[in-house]
């Protein structure tokens, strides 16, 4: 009984904000230009990090923590 006016609240309570909100999701093409947004990012990051600019002071970093003194 309980469970079964909990499940009707609770599906009242979602069809209002489908109703209010009128976008149920996202759609196949956004996720696409997301996903291409994401891995271009990823790939510019990497290309970034990789640089030998910024691996040389990533590693001066890490030679710099090993060397502390405990």
């Amino acid at each position: 009984m309980w469970g079964q006016v909990c499940a009707r609240v609770l599906r009242r309570g979602v069809r209002s904000v489908r109703a209010v909100r009128g976008d149920s999701g996202m759609v196949t093409s956004e996720y696409a230009m997301g996903l291409i947004a994401a891995v271009g990012f990823a790939g510019l990051l990497y290309k970034v990090v990789t640089s030998g600019q910024v691996r040389a002071a990533l590693q001066a970093v890490v030679e710099k923590a090993l060397d502390v003194q405990f």
